[in-house]
């Protein structure tokens, strides 16, 4: 059965989350090749250009390079393990790997408390978007990770208040819907012992020692989009790979 355009996702957005997932799902595998921009066009009953640009997606993600021979299929140069692999592939499509699995513990407005206030530039107790999941695999948990935006973006992005995975990641969303462009982020890298709530979801007693890290993505107004924490669970690495320019 050919692929049917959903009206409520941009088209490129639909064929890039469809071969994203095939790619994710191992249909597509390393190396192999996708069809052409022409067959792409054809297949989903859409213009070349926005054919073109769901492959550009692919690209700018990681999961794919192009040459004058194609379209393949290239995850050798994506982050290893965690679920913010360093070098921002949260921006435009899914931050899950082969073999990886996401659930979305839980979204929707909160009082925030006052570093979170800080670190989004509002008043304590504002309502703000939290958004709480975590990564496993077969071995278990491979990080637990928490995203604070401001509240009024929930307006744009209802469904920053859902539970349910989102159709892009979440600022590639936020771009999508009110214009905000995420041009610069900041991470902060340390050792910390995991908070006593936070350990149920890590399978780990509290005060256990794990790698923690905070992100600040600012948009190109200079104002704070979102704010993120992140615990890796214990006895995983946090690694990047990539071509030297």
């Amino acid at each position: 059965m050919a692929p049917q355009v959903r009206r409520e996702l941009p088209p490129f957005i639909q064929i890039a989350n469809h071969f994203r997932q095939r790619i994710v799902d191992g249909e597509i595998a390393q190396g192999e090749k996708l069809p052409s921009i022409a067959e792409i066009s054809t297949e989903w009953g859409v213009a070349t250009a926005t054919a073109a640009k769901g492959v550009k997606q692919l690209q700018a993600e990681g999961y794919v390079r192009s040459s004058t021979q194609g379209t393949f299929v290239d995850l050798g140069h994506k982050q290893t393990t965690g679920p913010d692999r360093l070098r921002l592939l949260r921006a435009g499509g899914s931050a899950v790997r082969p073999g990886e699995r996401v659930e979305i513990l839980s979204a929707g407005l909160e009082p925030a408390p006052a570093d979170v206030a800080e670190a989004l530039g509002v008043p304590t107790g504002t309502p703000v978007v939290k958004r709480r999941r975590r990564y496993v695999d077969d071995e278990g948990v491979i990080a637990l990770s928490t995203s604070w935006l401001p509240g009024e973006l929930a307006a744009s992005a209802p469904e920053l208040l859902v539970p349910e995975p989102l159709p892009t990641m979440t600022f590639g969303l936020v771009e999508e819907r009110t214009g905000r462009r995420a041009v610069r982020r900041r991470d902060a890298v340390a050792v910390g012992r995991v908070p006593e709530d936070l350990a149920p979801f890590l399978d780990v007693p509290p005060g256990t020692p794990v790698l923690a890290w905070t992100n600040h993505y600012w948009d190109q107004h200079g104002t704070v989009t979102e704010y993120a924490t992140d615990l890796l669970g214990p006895g995983r690495d946090l690694t990047a790979e990539y071509d030297m320019p």
